[in-house]
């Protein structure tokens, strides 16, 4: 029986594939926040409620993210979340 064919070996391709997922792996996990001041969080808070998006519960003091069902009780934490789940729902809508 021949061995694999060496046109058809598709190895390289997969550990780059691998690298890359991985460097974005390292770029979500360190959410930059830097750009998200109080203020700006607070007001995109005030929107994500008044879209109904987001729902605060005053008695545990937090914030529900309603689409992933994340809590915090950080408008700063919810604004860079939310951020990074639009971006990434977004980028799997240009994949399709």
């Amino acid at each position: 029986m021949p061995g694999p064919d060496p046109h058809d070996d598709t190895s390289r391709e997969y550990e780059q594939f691998e690298k890359e997922l991985l460097a974005q792996d390292r770029d979500a996990a360190g959410g930059d926040t830097a750009d998200v001041d109080d203020r700006t969080a607070q007001h995109l808070v005030n929107d994500l409620v008044d879209a109904d998006v987001v729902t605060p519960v005053p008695e545990d003091k937090v914030l529900v993210h309603e689409p992933s069902g994340t809590t915090f009780d950080s408008s700063t934490q919810l604004a860079v979340f939310h951020r990074g789940w639009t971006a990434g729902r977004d980028a799997d809508a240009e994949a399709e």
